[in-house]
């Protein structure tokens, strides 16, 4: 007997791996976004605060003023996600987010707040302020949402404490202790927005709104930026591996998928280092180099997020809850109209970037004030 509820009586509507799937493509696009969002936030607030030369002004102002777009991606790529977890994992993020429900949804204001405190940031920026104060509290309250949810990721794996700390308040307002795994999860996250944030800077290296000065300024630190961030974050990913339980360890290492995930992350980092240190260095300006650093950042995350997923569901298999041991009736017309709708709306994406791209160009140092 396990400690999590009873199943839904519900059967699926569409097969439990195009669920993963979904789940696994849609997470590793919002962790991209979110990763962004908090290197790139604290890039500009340190621009803002101790740079000095019209270079770092204008990275500061380009950076923000894109931060913006960034949180929409952030909170409009969370969503789906969220969905599909609950419709795989609901008997046990569900139980997690009632057990931490007054934590949880504080996430929707201080969501609010942040938005708020970066659009200010980012018209401080442009109008030539010293405004970092004002990023850095968005970044902090950025840095608890993501403590939160860590939390909540963490606790829904331990249906050992759930019944202890609904005891203890039924009102939500403890967060769960003792928990090896919550600090090494959060700080491998904090050290991949540092990772995305210069790669970021060395992707938009590759635009010709920027002077040559400028983008061989913003190559060279975003190099610096990610060649440190990535060592950090292989410490963390070790760490973060270390404090898995051994059977969880030894379920990594026999599948497959997840060893290969595991394997090709390790090996992408070191490419990281290298086309970061590279970066540093040569100060390249190339769209190739450009499209690379978002290729290779976009790869990374996606991995990561494989492995992430076979922790979660070894961890949970280890304690009674299979996720593949579900019943499907598929709905396959409801399927069909989906993943249709789902090309089409790739589709409208495409064409909207596309006219993004043969826009007029205006020069970043000229929007300064």
């Amino acid at each position: 007997m396990n400690g999590f509820p009873n199943v839904d009586p519900i059967p699926l509507p569409a097969p439990i791996w195009l669920f993963k799937l979904l789940h696994i493509v849609t997470l590793a696009l919002h962790f991209v976004a979110m990763q962004v969002l908090v290197g790139g936030l604290l890039i500009a607030v340190l621009l803002n605060l101790l740079g000095r030369s019209s270079s770092s002004k204008t990275a500061a102002a380009a950076v923000g003023r894109r931060l913006t777009v960034v949180m929409t991606y952030v909170i409009n790529l969370g969503v789906p996600p969220l969905l599909f977890a609950q419709v795989l994992y609901g008997r046990a993020i569900y139980t997690s987010s009632v057990l931490i429900g007054a934590y949880w949804i504080s996430v929707i204001p201080a969501l609010i707040l942040v938005y708020w405190l970066l659009y200010r940031f980012a018209a401080g920026l442009e109008a030539g302020r010293k405004v970092w104060w004002m990023g850095l509290i968005a970044w902090i309250i950025t840095g608890g949402i993501a403590d939160i949810y860590v939390n909540n990721m963490t606790l829904m794996l331990r249906p050992g404490v759930w019944q202890k700390m609904y005891a203890a308040s039924s009102l939500g307002t403890h967060l769960p202790t003792d928990d090896p795994t919550k600090l090494p999860r959060f700080l491998f996250m904090i050290a991949g927005g540092f990772v995305a944030g210069g790669l970021w800077l060395i992707f938009l290296a590759g635009r010709k709104s920027f002077s040559d000065l400028d983008r061989r300024y913003l190559s060279a630190l975003g190099g610096r930026i990610a060649a440190v961030a990535a060592i950090a974050q292989v410490f963390a990913a070790l760490a973060v591996y270390r404090t898995q339980p051994a059977i969880v360890q030894a379920g990594l290492g026999d599948h497959l998928l997840y060893k290969i995930a595991g394997l090709g992350w390790m090996a992408l980092a070191l490419v990281i280092l290298l086309f970061a240190g590279f970066a540093a260095f040569a100060k390249p300006v190339a769209q190739l180099t450009s499209w690379l650093s978002a290729i290779v950042a976009f790869l990374s995350i996606a991995l990561m997020t494989v492995y992430r997923d076979g922790i979660r569901d070894l961890t949970l298999l280890s304690k009674g809850y299979d996720v593949w041991n579900r019943t499907v009736v598929t709905n396959w017309s409801v399927v069909g109209i989906f993943l249709v709708l789902f090309v089409v709306g790739l589709g409208v994406v495409g064409w909207l970037i596309s006219v993004v791209a043969r826009a007029e160009r205006v020069m970043e140092s000229a929007v300064i004030g």
